[in-house]
């Protein structure tokens, strides 16, 4: 957690709320020590970003879930509209 935090240019304190936040949910190493993946250290970097601009952590976290909700919708869309231009191209 201390190089994480330490990447991001963060307190610990930040990274633990954002885990009672249930935003990220770290691994655990063997010995207890939470281990962040480079996605969820992206993710903390925005909400940082976030709350930089003067947003709460609270909405913080909830505008970074929906950016990630929007983001998902875009790739079934375009996956939608791929698999509908195939079916057209095929008749």
């Amino acid at each position: 957690m201390g190089r994480a935090a330490e990447i991001l240019g963060v307190t610990q304190a930040f990274l633990r709320a954002l885990d009672a936040a249930e935003l990220l949910t770290p691994q655990r190493s063997a010995g207890g020590h939470r281990r962040y993946s480079r996605y969820q250290l992206r993710i903390a970097a925005r909400v940082r970003e976030l709350v930089d601009a003067g947003n709460t952590l609270e909405s913080s976290c909830r505008i970074v879930i929906l950016e990630d909700q929007l983001a998902e919708a875009h790739r079934i869309n375009a996956d939608l509209r791929e698999a509908l231009g195939n079916r057209s191209a095929d008749s």
